[in-house]
């Protein structure tokens, strides 16, 4: 079994986005990376981007000074900054829950 690491996608792309503006191709490979999860499938990705977007959390442009075909280029906003934040603090929350757990679960009873 292992964990659903999609529903962390959201906050690897903003983490990436914080770094500096980025396509999408360049999102999928990066963000894959971080996750330990090889390459993200462009579809979902591009679903998770246009909805951020939407709700304000990234802007997009086209541009032409890349190599290649033209290419939607992503920048984090303040809002997405904000968000990138809460998710943060939301997985550090999760992280001492899964330490308490697995420390149960080994036998040793400790709180880290």
């Amino acid at each position: 079994m292992q964990a659903r690491i999609e529903r962390v996608q959201e906050a690897a792309v903003l983490l990436r986005l914080r770094e500096g503006r980025a396509h999408g191709y360049q999102l999928a490979d990066e963000v894959g990376e971080l996750l330990g999860a090889g390459r993200v499938d462009l579809g979902n990705l591009y679903r998770l981007l246009r909805g951020l977007e939407a709700d304000g959390m990234v802007s997009s442009s086209w541009r032409q000074d890349l190599p290649g075909p033209l290419k939607r280029s992503y920048e984090l906003s303040a809002d997405g900054s904000a968000l990138l934040a809460a998710w943060a603090g939301s997985l550090r929350d999760n992280q001492r829950k899964v330490a308490r757990f697995l420390a149960r679960y080994d036998g040793d009873g400790g709180t880290p």
